[in-house]
């Protein structure tokens, strides 16, 4: 069992909810870490725009740690991701999919993973569980610093505030810093699959056994 968070208040000034205009900075860091991914395939505008769509979504909760003026670090999660994915593509289609073209003409390739989407939410297993951390990121220079344990625990304190029991996060089964880290704060694997060509874990922690987390509105949403 983890033992309670260790919270330096220096760190947890510097977090705030992701806004509107963090979009582009945030997409940087997107691709930074996951270059190779499926959004990130699809270009950097692409990225501003899906994550201008999440800010505006009542399904997504985003996080962003700021140090010197400038966002060095995300997080970005939802309450219900099939949800959120409908809301988006009911809502903001008319931003994301002239994006996506743009994208899809420089890789074609990448139309065949976007058809293998739909099929996510029926391979990655623990479908009750709702509440997901989807992706997250931050720059070399603030290893060391806890900042990634901070923005998690504020992630998952909004999430626990909401009522919500459990949250989920899917990795590379290669991934073996996430897993170090998922481990630390006592998520347990429940689910192996394969899905876009890779190897991929899921991971549940327990938001209301975990003593990490405290029942904790950080988000102006609610």
């Amino acid at each position: 069992m983890s033992t309670p968070f260790q919270v330096d208040p220096e760190v947890m000034g510097r977090i705030r909810p992701m806004q509107f205009r963090d979009a582009d900075r945030v997409a940087v860091l997107h691709e930074a870490a996951m270059g190779r991914s499926l959004w990130a395939r699809l270009g950097h505008r692409f990225l501003v725009e899906l994550y201008k769509a999440l800010v505006d979504s009542p399904f997504f909760i985003g996080f962003v740690y700021v140090e010197d003026g400038e966002v060095q670090g995300f997080i970005a999660g939802s309450v219900d991701t099939s949800t959120l994915y409908r809301d988006l593509a009911r809502r903001r289609m008319m931003f994301l999919g002239p994006a996506a073209a743009v994208g899809l003409l420089r890789q074609p390739a990448v139309a065949l993973r976007l058809l293998e989407t739909a099929r996510y939410f029926g391979r990655s297993g623990a479908e009750t569980v709702t509440a997901e951390s989807l992706f997250c990121s931050f720059t070399e220079g603030l290893r060391g610093k806890r900042v990634s344990g901070h923005i998690n625990k504020v992630l998952f304190d909004e999430l626990r505030a909401r009522g919500h029991e459990q949250v989920k996060v899917t990795t590379d089964a290669d991934n073996e810093a996430a897993i170090r880290q998922l481990k630390s704060w006592d998520f347990a694997e429940v689910a192996r699959f394969r899905f876009y060509g890779k190897d991929m874990l899921t991971w549940v922690l327990d938001l209301t056994r975990s003593p990490r987390v405290e029942a904790v509105f950080r988000h102006p949403a609610v």
